[in-house]
């Protein structure tokens, strides 16, 4: 099968490279791509590190993944050969796949938390992903149903979707009124405002460097939007009136992370979701002083992808701007130049050949 990789962390250059297709054992099904969106996780996986900021760099060959490296992770397919015990699933169908898969034997993946697992092998990251021509899936669980909605907007639910309904569900229940910033709208942050909206939220203030961005996150729901800028906190207190009962923070950087932490009201929460990196320095008299709670927030899980394409059956959730393009070297290394840019407006999702 063709694959588009990274060949190893000395480079970031993509290349195309043909490997066996694989056949599917025990409980495995073999799905051809023919969706995968390009999140800006990947731009992080293709540089072969994350910023720990004063603790220097976390480099994916320490983390034990492997190289060549197909990255991948929000992807739609056509399911066409299943193992012997693969049941649920027949060929011909298409499937959403969640990708965020762990050991499936220890108390977290029993308990239905995969995505927390210590052992995690994800999909697009410790297994081959969706930057390819097919891609195989585990166990049929990982599938789902997403009859009557765009496959193009669905790819995007698998990371994008499901990462801010979690991180949403971490600040809520809020009485409607209570102000909640949203820190980076860009794909997932604008999913972020559209889910607190179609949850209930009514007071949603949307940070950005964007006046595109924040005109989008307008349309999905965000009542107050803040270019930001030197004094974001002042910024944001004036207006919103005060300060917010929750921060979801989609940037996660040296300047985000403070200021998501001076903007809170007493009892207030933090949700850290970005992989930007950086530091953060908190006063610690005033993290108890004033009761307030910090969460990191990692995608979701399975039951949470789940419930988020009910939402997108029922027509719930409105749909961000997905701008499509061809599943292919050029594309792929170009879109996640772009996301290394910055300036993206909702996400790309790219098509198979087949499409």
């Amino acid at each position: 099968m063709q694959t588009y990789a990274v060949v190893s962390d000395a480079s970031t250059d993509m290349s195309q490279i043909e490997i066996p297709t694989p056949e599917p054992q025990g409980t495995e099904v073999l799905l051809r791509v023919t969706h995968s969106g390009v999140c800006h996780t990947d731009t992080h996986l293709r540089e072969g590190y994350y910023d720990l900021g004063a603790r220097g760099k976390m480099r994916m060959v320490d983390r034990g993944i492997p190289y060549p490296l197909v990255m991948g992770h929000e992807v739609v397919g056509v399911v066409e050969q299943v193992g012997t015990q693969a049941t649920g699933v027949a060929k011909g169908e298409t499937r959403l796949v969640y990708p965020w898969t762990g050991c499936g034997e220890c108390a977290v993946c029993l308990a239905g938390r995969e995505n927390a697992c210590a052992q995690g092998r994800n999909i697009g990251v410790a297994r081959p992903g969706g930057y390819a021509d097919h891609v195989l899936v585990p166990h049929p669980r990982y599938l789902l149903d997403i009859e009557g909605v765009d496959p193009s907007w669905a790819a995007t639910m698998a990371c994008s979707g499901l990462t801010a309904y979690s991180a949403a569900r971490k600040v809520l229940p809020l009485p409607e009124d209570a102000p909640v910033v949203v820190i980076g709208v860009g794909g997932v942050g604008l999913t972020a405002v559209a889910t607190l909206s179609a949850l209930g939220h009514r007071n949603i203030c949307a940070v950005d460097m964007s006046e595109d961005n924040l005109a989008a996150a307008r349309e999905l729901g965000a009542t107050t939007t803040v270019v930001s800028g030197s004094d974001l906190v002042a910024s944001v207190t004036e207006a919103v009136g005060g300060p917010v009962d929750a921060v979801i923070d989609f940037v996660n950087n040296s300047q985000t992370a403070p200021t998501a932490f001076d903007l809170l009201v007493k009892g207030g929460k933090m949700v850290q979701v970005g992989l930007f990196g950086g530091d953060v320095t908190i006063p610690t008299a005033l993290l108890a002083l004033k009761m307030l709670r910090i969460e990191g927030s990692f995608v979701g899980s399975l039951g949470e992808l789940e419930e988020v394409v009910d939402l997108a059956k029922q027509g719930k959730v409105p749909r961000i701007p997905v701008t499509e393009g061809e599943l292919d070297l050029a594309s792929v290394t170009g879109t996640l130049d772009r996301l290394t840019r910055g300036g993206v407006t909702g996400r790309i999702v790219l098509k198979g050949a087949a499409q």
